[in-house]
């Protein structure tokens, strides 16, 4: 059975955009059920400035907590330098770096345009994987962006070329407006300069065809997608990106279609159910 890799980025990407915080240990106990539902990669955190994502302004304590949970990868975003100096290093096993295939939405997420993470990358990357660990680089608004509109598959392709040496580059479609065609002409476009298995599908469900992309993706190559229990999260610099693809839908489509994940549903949708009623607390 052809097997294809869900990161869960919920613990991360699913709350930094929620009204409500939740307590660090709800936060650990959230990622020991994902865990044990099966999920074997989980963002765990973001070492980024409190004051402008709060809901992660524990991560370094929530990192600590799951410390020595066994079977997963903890993936960790860090913005920049400084974040990677942060970072103990024993609690992690994949680092994500971002970026964006739009200059105005660069400008607005990190304060820097993409030339200037491109040069940081450079150096970042080698230093990363030489300490042991993965490096994964979200390029945010492969389609489209909240100031710049419909973004051009080959702006895309120049970002991507520059960060061939990350050990994944994951596809953000951040608004989640995309069509089907829109999919295919990233696809086919990105496919020619990066090979399939060093891409992820990281695809906003708000206008609800983040599925549409998964297809494609497959179709194309990729074996790796993301999701969020329960479908949570958005970008607080991106109006209108309403949340993620939920990981209840993506593994249930994946499943149904002959593809393994290895996650146990029932568990899955136990979890989602219970961290709504944590939020709603």
């Amino acid at each position: 059975m052809d097997a294809v890799r869900v990161v869960e980025v919920g613990p991360r990407d699913g709350l930094q955009n929620e009204p409500h915080l939740l307590p660090t240990a709800t936060k650990i106990t959230l990622i020991e059920r994902l865990a044990d539902a099966g999920l074997t990669e989980i963002e765990v955190g973001a070492l980024v400035h409190p004051k402008l994502v709060p809901a992660m302004a524990d991560s370094e304590a929530v990192l600590a907590g799951v410390r020595e949970l066994a079977g997963i990868q903890r993936h960790v975003l860090i913005p920049n330098r400084k974040g990677w100096e942060r970072l103990d290093q024993s609690c992690v096993q994949t680092v994500s770096l971002f970026t964006a295939a739009s200059e105005s939405f660069s400008q607005k997420n990190t304060g820097r345009g993409i030339a200037a993470a491109r040069a940081e990358f450079s150096e970042l990357i080698p230093e990363i994987q030489a300490a042991g660990l993965r490096v994964r680089v979200y390029i945010s608004t492969v389609t489209h962006c909240p100031y710049e509109g419909k973004i051009a598959p080959e702006a895309v392709v120049h970002v991507a070329k520059q960060l061939l040496a990350a050990d994944e580059l994951a596809l953000g479609e951040t608004l989640g407006r995309a069509t089907g065609e829109d999919f295919d002409a990233l696809l086919e476009a990105i496919t020619r300069v990066v090979a399939p298995e060093k891409l992820a599908g990281h695809f906003h469900d708000t206008s609800g065809g983040a599925l549409a992309g998964v297809v494609r993706g497959l179709n194309y190559g990729l074996r790796c997608f993301d999701g969020a229990v329960s479908g949570l999260g958005g970008c607080p610099f991106a109006p209108g990106a309403a949340g993620n693809l939920a990981t209840e839908r993506l593994v249930a489509f994946l499943e149904e279609r002959g593809f393994s994940t290895r996650v146990d549903q029932k568990k899955l949708s136990q979890t989602g159910s219970w961290l709504r009623e944590e939020l709603a607390r």
